[in-house]
């Protein structure tokens, strides 16, 4: 408040006033307090959230794979002598033979005859032996007594030592003839399906010729293919279910873990044998789902999985309680947990909440999900 006096009894004039009142305002700016500068809103947090850490835990993991049903063995049946003619064929593809069973009737007409000729042989040869055999007694008994020399014995001995060559010779023509004429009735090796068939009656067969292919007792197995990731996981006598579309279901088990990894797909080969043929056969497509029991994995709640672009991921918490999107790969889901990998463990993950934050929000961190009444999962 600015008070004009009267000087010499005078009231001061226009001018004096304006003076006055500029050296007022002059004193008053310069004794006023400066004004502060505004200082940088630190950032607030967009959302209030409960967390979760990935943990290690045993949890029931199923492996599913597909491949191709093969054989567990396939047996080549083929000709064993040559030349002949196919006069029956008694077996057709996807009928199951026993061992023993007769496939193919070769004409056998001149190799029997060649077998009773071989059988004569023998005969003479027999009576031969005979004969030597009483002539050298014969001569044993004179030489004896004095009435043959040494040299006549030996004669008498040699021609029973060539009687019974020639006799033994007989024979080995004999069973070869008698092998052969075996060899025209083509017969089964192993008991089995027949999953491939090549000869046709009238057909000129010649010797190692391939006529069939038998599946060894009907056993099946599916070649599944599995991520070298969860090869590991995977062991001999694990049970597995094989299924078709086209065919149903069926039981099995792995039956051995192939040691190599195909370096262009990085897929290994389980092979996993069928409790029974079923309606599967050789080439078809099919899905396995192995048990492979409990195994430590890393967990996260179900609730703290997104789907973005139709792949799953979670958000994890930062140590500056940063929000980032990971992708993961689910292995095995049990309703209320997950086990997946592209996590670590000790790592915090965004449960509730987690459906309405973006990359690199700031979040708070609020009661924990066990505290918390659970929410479904962000599909």
């Amino acid at each position: 408040m600015i008070v004009l006096y009267r000087i010499n009894g005078r009231r001061p004039n226009l001018s004096a006033l304006v003076l006055v009142l500029g050296v007022s305002a002059i004193a008053l700016s310069g004794c006023g307090d400066k004004k502060p500068k505004k200082e940088k809103a630190s950032p607030t947090a967009s959302a209030t959230v409960s967390v979760a850490p990935v943990s290690s835990q045993p949890i029931s993991r199923q492996i599913n794979a597909t491949g191709t049903i093969s054989p567990w063995e396939e047996v080549p049946v083929g000709a064993e002598t040559g030349g002949l003619t196919a006069v029956s064929v008694n077996a057709e593809e996807g009928q199951v033979v026993a061992a023993g069973q007769v496939l193919v009737k070769l004409n056998d007409t001149v190799i029997a005859a060649q077998l009773r000729q071989q059988e004569a042989s023998v005969a003479s040869a027999k009576a031969t032996l005979a004969e030597a055999g009483a002539a050298l007694n014969r001569a044993r008994e004179l030489q004896a007594k004095g009435y043959l020399s040494q040299a006549g014995l030996d004669t008498a001995t040699a021609k029973q030592g060539t009687a019974a060559a020639n006799l033994a010779a007989a024979e080995a023509a004999r069973g070869e003839t008698a092998a052969r004429l075996a060899q025209t009735a083509i017969r089964a090796p192993v008991g089995g399906l027949i999953s491939r068939r090549s000869v046709t009656k009238g057909q000129i067969v010649s010797a190692g010729s391939e006529l069939f292919r038998i599946v060894r007792d009907g056993r099946l197995e599916l070649d599944a293919e599995i991520p070298e990731t969860d090869l590991a996981s995977v062991k001999a006598g694990m049970p597995a279910k094989i299924y078709s579309e086209k065919v149903g279901e069926m039981t099995g088990h792995v039956r051995i873990v192939t040691s190599e990894v195909n370096a262009t797909n990085r897929l290994g080969v389980a092979r996993v044998a069928l409790s029974a043929m079923g309606g599967f056969r050789p080439g078809m497509f099919a899905r396995a789902t192995i048990d492979a029991g409990d195994q430590p994995a890393l967990v996260v709640p179900s609730a703290a999985v997104l789907y973005r672009e139709n792949r799953p991921g979670v958000f994890v918490v930062d140590s500056a309680k940063k929000v980032h999107f990971r992708r993961i790969t689910i292995l095995a889901n049990t309703g209320d947990r997950v086990a997946a990998t592209g996590l670590t463990a000790g790592e915090r993950v965004v449960v509730d909440g987690a459906g309405f934050l973006g990359e690199g929000d700031l979040v708070r961190v609020g009661l924990s999900p066990a505290s918390s009444s659970p929410s479904k999962p962000a599909r």
